[in-house]
């Protein structure tokens, strides 16, 4: 690497299950970036870019059926888009990126809680060439059905929010699994707990990559 160039940012994912409080916790998250005077880049999946954000309107809110592969293939074509146009050049101008999901959401969510097959979706996203992970994951995880009625609180679900309980626990244990083969990457938060608990556990998790900034 050249001597003046930047030093690689940090990539800095969200996961977790619906009603876990990851927009209170990327909000936070957020304000410490600040307080260090960290600069960064705000993101979300299915999204990012205006083309990921029409994908997700058609993954969310679609009318009628949808193929699980087409469901899958959206998500995988918004994330090369994401990839390539916000990640990746964040990273390489030395920003840090912070994003509200990403690659662990479709293994948890089309490959196991759709039932495609965790490797079918990996193998999937290397063979487009998305192989970027990122350096930190904070998974929010409390059980299931805690986290749905917290979901239903907040109005009309989507159609992913929609499904069944049994689509979120395989989701769940894909997620729990994801941790337990990656634990230097994947921390798991038990958002089960008050907010503050919840925000001590992250910003614990975070502050080795602040301070090392």
């Amino acid at each position: 690497m050249d001597s003046n160039s930047p030093i690689r940012g940090k990539f800095i994912t969200l996961e977790g299950l619906e009603g876990v409080g990851k927009t209170t916790n990327r909000t936070f998250v957020e304000s410490l970036l600040n307080e260090h005077n960290i600069e960064f880049v705000g993101t979300r999946e299915p999204g990012g870019t205006e083309l990921g954000e029409s994908l997700r309107n058609l993954v969310l809110h679609a009318a009628g059926q949808m193929q699980n592969e087409t469901e899958l293939l959206l998500m995988a074509a918004s994330r090369v888009e994401h990839v390539g146009q916000v990640i990746e050049p964040a990273l390489a101008s030395g920003r840090w990126v912070l994003c509200d999901r990403f690659l662990d959401a479709s293994i948890a969510y089309q490959g196991a809680g759709r039932q495609l097959g965790v490797s079918r979706v990996a193998e999937l996203h290397k063979m487009m060439g998305v192989t970027i992970k990122p350096d930190l994951t904070l998974l929010l995880d409390m059980p299931v059905e805690a986290g749905l009625a917290r979901m239903a609180a907040r109005g009309k679900p989507d159609r992913i929010e929609s499904e069944a309980l049994e689509f979120f626990e395989r989701a769940r244990a894909a997620y729990l699994q994801r941790a337990a083969d990656d634990p230097d990457r994947v921390v798991i938060i038990d958002a089960s707990r008050s907010v503050e608990a919840v925000q001590a556990s992250v910003k614990s998790a975070l502050m080795p990559f602040v301070n090392a900034a």
